[in-house]
């Protein structure tokens, strides 16, 4: 459904999946990759919102150490995006996050939605980018909660998520008061149905809360 286009974030350069709604846009979402790259699953992830009518796009935040990273759900996987992270560190995602929401900015007002690694991405985004975000899942949220957001927020996370304490999720709760903080019987990586903590309810009602948010803070 989605073609890949060519970004420019700083002295970086990278690609990034776009797919167009039929119709006039209900404005623009930029999704956030975990850290197994810009695979299969986020690709689905970004049909999915242009099918609920908004311009998406996914920058594929691994392409300036490597292009066309997409990793396994595996320990191995795991290891491997996370040495990717430990070098690109916050700010050249950040700039790219930026780029793929000036490349999609005349579809109306921009949100950003991302998970597990891209959860904090998108927290942060809210935070030094303002645009409104959701975060599903991110494990480093904690690590910016000293920090005021700039924009609209919701946190989506599953109770039995081993990553993430409930003392991590009552610390941004803290620090975003108005922010919903919800948490679902699940597991960490609970909207992946490539995962095997995938479930199905709590991915369904966690993206109907989600377009309910998009709805409200990128409407006209």
């Amino acid at each position: 459904m989605g073609t890949l286009i060519q970004l420019t974030a700083g002295t970086d350069q990278l690609s990034a999946y776009l797919a167009r709604p039929e119709g006039q846009p209900k404005g623009a979402v930029v999704v956030v990759q975990e850290i197994f790259g810009l695979n299969a699953h986020i690709r689905d992830v970004v049909d999915r919102y242009a099918d609920a009518g908004y311009l998406a796009i996914a920058p594929a935040l691994f392409d300036p150490i490597q292009p066309g990273v997409e990793l396994d759900y595996t320990a191995e996987g795991v290891a491997a995006g996370l040495e990717y992270v430990g070098q690109l560190g916050f700010d050249r995602p950040l700039a790219a996050i930026a780029a793929a929401a000036q490349e999609v900015a005349a579809a109306g007002k921009v949100g950003v939605v991302g998970y597990c690694w891209g959860g904090s991405l998108a927290y942060l985004a809210a935070i030094k980018l303002a645009l409104p975000a959701v975060s599903y899942y991110g494990g480093r949220n904690t690590l910016f909660t000293d920090q005021a957001a700039q924009a609209p927020l919701m946190f989506h996370y599953g109770e039995h998520d081993a990553h993430i304490s409930a003392a991590d999720r009552a610390q941004v709760q803290q620090a975003n008061p108005d922010a919903p903080v919800y948490v679902y019987d699940a597991d960490h990586g609970f909207n992946c149905d490539r995962r095997g903590s995938y479930n199905e309810a709590a991915a369904k009602l966690a993206q109907q809360r989600t377009l309910e948010f998009f709805a409200r803070h990128l409407g006209a």
